[in-house]
């Protein structure tokens, strides 16, 4: 058994330069969560696998392809390979969402 303290888990660079953490890699799967401070947001960028999100808290807005919804704690969101997508913060808390990337990645995401 592996226990993961994500609290304690570093922040691992990224090109949106925010507290991205990866708590998970395994053969057919990534697992990333993602803190966004008031203000912040991801850039728009294409991953080339299949993304689910849930939010673990607050309220942030995704974008997904033409989409636009506002979502909040305890929401799961299906994002497709090939698709641009991003996260946004427009709120005055704390927003966390869980990233689950299948299978795991063997190309780099892209920036749009």
């Amino acid at each position: 058994m592996k226990i993961v303290d994500a609290t304690k888990t570093p922040i691992s660079e990224n090109p949106h330069h925010v507290d991205a953490r990866k708590l998970c890699e395994i053969p057919h799967a990534v697992v990333v969560m993602i803190t966004l401070k008031p203000g912040e947001s991801l850039k728009r960028h294409m991953t080339p696998v299949d993304v689910i999100f849930y939010v673990l808290e607050g309220t942030g807005t995704v974008e997904i392809g033409d989409e636009k919804a506002i979502v909040r704690e305890d929401t799961l969101i299906e994002s497709p390979a090939k698709i641009p997508h991003r996260w946004i913060n427009e709120s005055t808390s704390v927003f966390r969402v869980l990233v689950i990337k299948v299978p795991r990645p063997t190309e780099e995401t892209k920036l749009l």
